[in-house]
């Protein structure tokens, strides 16, 4: 039972060939359910894991690799097929290198980390989500959104910047304090 979070993240770690796969063949009403079943998935897990008590090293590890490898792999298949601007595409792939960098450099020279989203990250990946998700219902032909997507990616692209500096800022100054305090 308490492993019941840790399975459902597993399972949309899974998923993620699959959607690649859909993407790569455009089939984009299988990539909308597929997007659409590890967005609500990765709620679910977060809720049972919150309410239950069921959280875990693993899972607080795997569950951001999931929502980032999602992420990642539908907003550049995406963005090679022309439905999401590459200058978008590219800010939210930059802002993940430089994140993981910190952390890697964070852990090689002041030690162990723990990152938890910030409240600017966690309204950057839900407008990330709802974007993508408005952008494949456009490219399934579910919904007409062609009008609302150039304002969302100006509003994503400014959380992807805000949020990547605040990251920068943030873990800058906790490790310059870490390596002050330091013998």
């Amino acid at each position: 039972m308490r492993h019941i979070p840790n399975v459902i993240t597993v399972f949309r770690v899974l998923l993620i060939p699959v959607l690649a796969w859909l993407l790569v063949e455009r089939s984009y009403a299988g990539a909308l359910a597929v997007f659409a079943v590890a967005a609500v998935s990765d709620f679910f897990d977060g809720v049972i894991a919150r309410r239950f008590g069921f959280m875990t090293e693993f899972g607080a590890r795997l569950d951001p690799i999931a929502d980032k490898l999602t992420m990642l792999v539908t907003t550049v298949m995406l963005a090679a097929q022309g439905w999401v601007p590459v200058w978008l595409a590219a800010a939210i792939v930059l802002r993940d290198v430089v994140i993981v960098s910190g952390a890697v450099a964070y852990h090689l020279m002041v030690g162990r980390i723990a990152i938890s989203p910030t409240w600017l990250s966690k309204l950057n990946t839900a407008l990330e989500f709802v974007t993508l998700t408005l952008v494949l219902a456009e490219a399934a032909s579910a919904a007409d959104f062609r009008a609302w997507l150039p304002a969302l990616f100006a509003v994503v692209l400014v959380t992807v910047l805000a949020s990547g500096a605040q990251y920068v800022w943030v873990w800058s100054r906790k490790a310059k304090e870490d390596a002050e305090t330091t013998p």
